[in-house]
Formats: C-alpha cells, structure tokens, sequence
C-alpha cells in the first residue's frame, strides 16, 4: 500500500495555545475515525510554531476527506482556526520508504 502525508505549519496567537492544543486534538480525533486518517503527530519548534505530519492510506484519501464528519468537526475546526495566526500545508508528500517504529528497536 502507497502511504501519503501531509505536513502542516500552525503559527498559534500568543495565549492561544491551549484553546489550539484542544482543538487539534479533537479534530484530528474526528478525522481519523471518520475520514480514514491513518493519524497524526503534532510537534513544536523552538519559535513557538507547531507543526503537524499527517498520514493517511494514499493521497486520494485525504483529497476528498471533509464530506463524512460530524457537525461538531466544524465548531473544532473553527476553535483551531481561531487560535491561529496562520494555518499552512506546506508539504503533500508521497512515501518512498517508511522506516518509523512505534517502540524502540531492541536487538
């Protein structure tokens, strides 16, 4: 199976992060279970700006997410929208090779 993955840049106001951190959270929640989302991992750089690597099964996928989620995906979307300055998608990625462990590698 052909992986896809997006990365996402969030410039979050200042004060707002914990409304942002929330609402990140339960919109990717939402995503994963109803769009097909294969999950997320949420990060922060040292100028206070996270950033997000998405992966989903293959990229037609996450091109037509958005139709199946629950009404309240809209109120967090919102949150999430609120609480930034800015909300990019800097990269679409295709996977050539994956070589991420969920645990250590223990010979």
């Amino acid at each position: 199976m052909s992986r896809f993955a997006v990365i996402y840049e969030f410039v979050v106001k200042p004060e707002q992060d914990n409304q942002f951190l929330l609402a990140w959270e339960e919109l990717t929640r939402l995503i994963y279970m109803h769009e097909g989302s294969l999950g997320s991992r949420l990060h922060k750089t040292k100028d206070n700006r996270y950033m997000a690597y998405a992966q989903w099964p293959e990229k037609k996928i996450w091109e037509g997410a958005g139709d199946k989620l629950p009404e309240k995906a809209q109120d967090w979307s919102s949150k999430l929208r609120e609480a930034c300055e800015e909300v990019n998608t800097l990269f679409e990625l295709d996977t050539v090779k994956d070589l991420l462990r969920e645990k250590p590698f223990t010979p």
